[in-house]
């Protein structure tokens, strides 16, 4: 296991910026994911710290040990990707056993370190079988056992689950985070899906056009993103954004003539300081809530236009002026297509961003 530094990490392709200054560091068996849409630096990134790119710029650190110019054999890295590259013709222990004997590791080791793997992944009733038999969800396996076997220092996947179909990727999304704490190596995890993020990380790192836009904890990016772009890129549905200004106590939405008035203290005396100004207002689905006592006061009337069932809820579209927010309501609510419904927005849960910068104020 490792400590990783990436420090002022850039990586160019003649006037493309794939890697635009990137500082990270990922503590000792850390799971770290490194999450953003297609092309935003993260694959590149992740290439850099295995040694299969070489950076325009910047250096990176295994435990304080510069290997910026190391190959990936001389950093001691485990790699598994959206194709697991296993050999289809060998049987599932030679897959597995492969970078040992490329070593010339004792046949006595690769026996020792064959078996401590195969138990970890539960593939003893595998070993004879031919890699190309195998179901996706097993040839994973054989893939993160062969990526371990060698007791790497840092373990990197990019995209490693995208190639399964939904049933098999919940199953090993549960799977990969369970035998990533047991074993308790320090791991970089690429992926465009928040769900496998948000279910994953310990840290999650948001990237767009090669560079750092958020990096913590799953609930603290989910509850205080700090701009409109990852409030909007995490969630299921993600947060909803109505423009509005803020005027002696109350958020006046822009295009129609609804008041959201602010009773909530704390987050008046914030809003204080954004007086007039053109402001962004995010809350998520969850945070929308009927208001069922008959009480108006701080309420918003708004017509439902669109039902979506959703396991144990319902994604419940409603017409605000121009924009369709969205809620997350319970079955237990009685809903109709056109129905006017008083909702209200939790105070505490608001986030506030500044409208020409999508930056958050308060968040």
């Amino acid at each position: 296991m490792s400590e990783i530094k990436v420090q002022n990490l850039k990586k160019y392709y003649e006037n493309v910026k794939a890697v635009d200054g990137i500082d990270l560091e990922i503590k000792n068996g850390e799971m770290v994911v490194l999450l953003g849409p297609s092309g935003c630096g993260k694959t590149t990134t992740l290439r850099c710290i295995a040694g299969l790119e070489v950076p325009t710029e910047g250096n990176i650190f295994f435990d304080d040990k510069e290997v910026t110019h190391l190959t990936p054999s001389d950093r001691n890295v485990g790699m598994v990707f959206q194709f697991y590259a296993l050999y289809p013709h060998l049987r599932v222990r030679d897959n597995i056993t492969f970078p040992l004997r490329a070593q010339r590791v004792p046949r006595s080791q690769i026996e020792e370190k064959l078996k401590q793997v195969v138990s970890i992944f539960q593939l003893e009733n595998l070993l004879k079988r031919k890699a190309r038999d195998l179901p996706p969800g097993d040839q994973q396996r054989v893939a993160l056992a062969r990526a371990i076997v060698r007791d790497p220092k840092v373990l990197l996947l990019d995209e490693p689950l995208s190639a399964l179909d939904e049933k098999f990727r919940e199953e090993m999304r549960s799977e990969l985070g369970s035998l990533q704490k047991r074993i308790g190596i320090t791991t970089i995890y690429v992926t465009h899906d928040q769900r496998e993020a948000m279910a994953l990380g310990d840290v999650i790192v948001v990237m767009k056009e090669g560079e750092i836009i958020q990096k913590g904890s799953p609930e603290e990016l989910y509850e205080h993103p700090n701009s409109v772009f990852v409030g909007h890129f995490l969630g299921t549905p993600g947060m909803n954004f109505v423009n509005g200004q803020y005027t002696n106590g109350k958020i006046l939405i822009d295009g129609t003539d609804l008041i959201l008035p602010i009773e909530n203290q704390s987050l008046k005396e914030k809003l204080r300081l954004f007086q007039e100004k053109l402001l962004i207002i995010g809350i998520r689905p969850e945070y929308i809530e009927i208001q069922q006592d008959g009480n108006k006061e701080g309420t918003l009337p708004l017509k439902v236009i669109a039902i979506e069932p959703a396991g144990r809820f319902r994604l419940v579209d409603f017409l605000l002026g121009e924009k369709i927010i969205r809620s997350r309501i319970n079955w237990s609510f009685s809903i109709r297509e056109d129905q006017i419904i008083q909702l209200k927005f939790r105070e505490d849960k608001i986030c506030i961003f500044d409208r020409h910068t999508e930056e958050a104020l308060i968040s």
